[in-house]
C-alpha cells in the first residue's frame, strides 16, 4: 500500500469555521474518488512545540491510484482551499508491506 501523509500549519487567525469547512470537504472525497482505500484526518490535540495543526493520512493501492487522486478535480478544489488557509504544507509518501500472519498462543493473550 502507498501511504500519503500531509501535515498542515494554518495561517494565524484562521477561524474554526474555515477548518470545519475543510473537514467537510475532506470527508466527502472518499465518496467521490474511488482510488482512496484508507482516509483519516484531524486537528492536532496536543498543541505541543513540535505540533502541526492538522494531519491527513490516506492509502492507495499504488502510485497510479494516488496520482489519479491527486489530479482529480474534487481533490484539486480541496488543495485550493488549503492554499488559502495554510502557511505551510508538507507531505511524505511511503510504501508499506502487509504484516505477516502470526499465529499467536491464546494463553499469552490475557
Amino acid at each position: 500500500m502507498l501511504h500519503h501523509v500531509v501535515l498542515m500549519k494554518f495561517k494565524p487567525g484562521v477561524r474554526d469555521g474555515l477548518v470545519d469547512e475543510l473537514e467537510a470537504a475532506l470527508d466527502d472525497l472518499p465518496n467521490r474518488i474511488v482510488q482512496i482505500q484508507t482516509y483519516e484526518f484531524g486537528r492536532d490535540v496536543l498543541h505541543g512545540e513540535r505540533s502541526w495543526d492538522f494531519a491527513l493520512v490516506s492509502g492507495f493501492a499504488n502510485l497510479t491510484a494516488m496520482q489519479i487522486y491527486q489530479n482529480h478535480p474534487d481533490h484539486q478544489a480541496v488543495v485550493a482551499r488549503l492554499r488559502e488557509i495554510c502557511a505551510q504544507i508538507v507531505s511524505v509518501d511511503f510504501e508499506s508491506k502487509p504484516l505477516p500472519i502470526i499465529e499467536r498462543d491464546p494463553t499469552l493473550m490475557r
